[in-house]
């Protein structure tokens, strides 16, 4: 999980004299003021480092260019950037549901952010693991994502600042819809199209990667991290991501399904009743075309969730997958009713 808010493990390494050199040239260490870091664990597409520097606590994170994962899987990081940009313009339209940033530093391409204490801040997907399930926080997490999306729906100088197509193709695209649809040849033409609907709809700005893993939840609500998937785009994309998750959780957890589904509901509903840039049912049937090329890519993609190992979850997964791009929902509860093998309601 690439995210500020995470239990850092010992041993600490001695200082990166690069990361060293771009905090005093950001002004967050003084000269002569020792700076200790200590990786924070999980991450695999970032380094996240906790820096203390006498007083001050905060955050750095740098991207790396070959994630941490099995497959080989590269990306720019030049990623880094467009990440402090989005947290920016984030920040605009949801003030407490996006951490404070303290800079950034071109040279290094890196850049700092407040420090989220565990004390005060429960990471999401953690909770969702244990079974702590609260619909409120994902009734929370849809309103936020709207209001994002609706704040930058249909604006050319945002969209111009956000170049990054490429880096949404290398980073989400490929690894998830392309590297599935290699494994699945006989589904390839179904998920090429929802690559294509994807990669050429253009409404908001878009997080990329609205996953538990990356959201934590504080005294005053969400707050959503790891932005480096950045791209002004589909924002169907955001909502079918996580929607995906919440899906996938139930086999995880559960004893907590029927809260899980409930949070399904929730995060959609609260979602939808943002969207005023388009209609409606345009971007809720795009989000239910794409979720099952989202659940077949965490089973078989370069990525797969790491808590689906049974064979039998695996298969199931694929099953649901399969019906759903071979047969296109057109709404969300739809969607979920083909997880909960009942009848279809139109």
């Amino acid at each position: 999980m690439d995210m500020p808010g995470s239990a850092p493990p010992p041993p600490t390494p001695p200082p990166d004299p690069t990361i060293v050199a771009a905090l005093a040239r950001l002004g967050l260490v003084p000269e002569g003021v020792p700076v200790s870091m200590t990786p924070l664990a999980g991450g695999v597409s970032s380094d996240i480092l906790r820096c203390e520097a006498g007083a001050r606590i905060f955050c750095v994170k740098r991207a790396l260019s070959k994630l941490k994962v099995a497959q080989d899987w590269r990306a720019p990081v030049a990623r880094s950037r467009f990440e402090y940009l989005w947290l920016e313009e984030a920040r605009r339209h949801v003030s407490d549901a996006v951490p404070q940033l303290l800079g950034y530093d071109e040279t290094a391409q890196l850049f700092a952010l407040e420090w989220l204490d565990p004390a005060d801040y429960d990471w999401w997907k953690g909770k969702l693991r244990d079974g702590r399930v609260e619909v409120a926080d994902a009734a929370a997490v849809g309103h936020a994502l709207g209001r994002i999306h609706a704040g930058t729906a249909g604006s050319a100088e945002i969209a111009a600042r956000f170049p990054t197509d490429d880096i949404f193709h290398a980073i989400r695209l490929e690894p998830y819809l392309v590297a599935t649809a290699r494994v699945h040849a006989d589904l390839a033409p179904q998920i090429e199209a929802l690559v294509q609907t994807t990669a050429t709809t253009r409404r908001a700005l878009v997080h990329g990667d609205v996953s538990p893993k990356n959201i934590m939840i504080g005294p005053t609500g969400p707050v959503l991290l790891d932005a480096e998937c950045a791209w002004y785009g589909d924002p169907a994309f955001d909502l079918a991501f996580c929607l995906n998750h919440l899906l996938l959780k139930c086999l995880w957890a559960p004893a907590a399904r029927n809260a899980l589904l409930a949070s399904f509901d929730a995060l959609a509903q609260a979602y939808l009743r943002e969207v005023d840039w388009e209609a409606v049912s345009e971007i809720e049937e795009r989000t239910a075309r794409l979720l099952p090329g989202l659940l077949l890519a965490r089973v078989d993609g370069k990525s797969p969730v790491e808590y689906v190992t049974a064979e039998d979850d695996k298969a199931r997964v694929r099953a649901i997958a399969r019906r759903l791009l071979l047969a296109p929902a057109c709404r969300l509860h739809e969607v979920k009713d083909v997880w909960e093998g009942e009848p279809v309601r139109t």
